[in-house]
């Protein structure tokens, strides 16, 4: 669960019913050195994200890839929990999310992403606490990011014919 799902209720008191598939469109733009501007081609209307790798490599002038995928878990573990709660008919009063992505070199020295840990804080009224434990059991399996990510996506990758660059003398 990401926020961005097509949903429709059918009739109230009905379940919510998703698309059954939708695409999600990112271009990135090269700035300079490392850093890259995304941009949203479904909702024009988002602001772009500036990517940039941390010094020494960048600049740090915004998130890198691995920062954007610890929020993208975390976003999605905190929608999925929210929309647990609701429906239980827990109105949640604050959910928090806290990521920590472990970054470390492979066998062959690269960087990868070893782990990442997610902490949720959920604050609900004091007498619906109890009822927590329903949604503590079910929401991961909910959330389209994260189980994805555990399950490895596959990827594909196609380099295109680099444009023609005419040089001025």
């Amino acid at each position: 669960m990401d926020g961005h799902e097509e949903a429709r209720e059918a009739e109230p008191g009905m379940e919510i019913v998703m698309a059954e598939t939708r695409d999600y469109k990112v271009s990135l733009r090269f700035i300079r050195g490392y850093e890259f501007a995304a941009t949203f081609p479904d909702n024009e209307a988002l602001p772009p994200i500036v990517f940039d790798e941390p010094p020494p490599l960048g600049e740090g002038s915004g998130p890198n890839a691995v920062a954007v995928l610890a929020a993208a878990i975390g976003n999605c573990l905190a929608a999925s929990f929210a929309f647990c709660l609701r429906k239980v008919r827990l109105e949640p009063l604050d959910v928090n999310a806290h990521v920590v992505a472990h970054v470390a070199r492979n066998e062959q020295g690269r960087f990868r992403i070893k782990g990442i840990d997610v902490e949720l804080a959920p604050e609900v009224h004091e007498q619906d606490r109890g009822r927590l434990q329903r949604c503590e059991q079910l929401f991961e399996d909910f959330c389209i990011v994260t189980e994805s990510v555990r399950r490895g996506i596959p990827v594909t990758v196609k380099v295109v014919e680099p444009k023609p660059v005419k040089e001025h003398v």
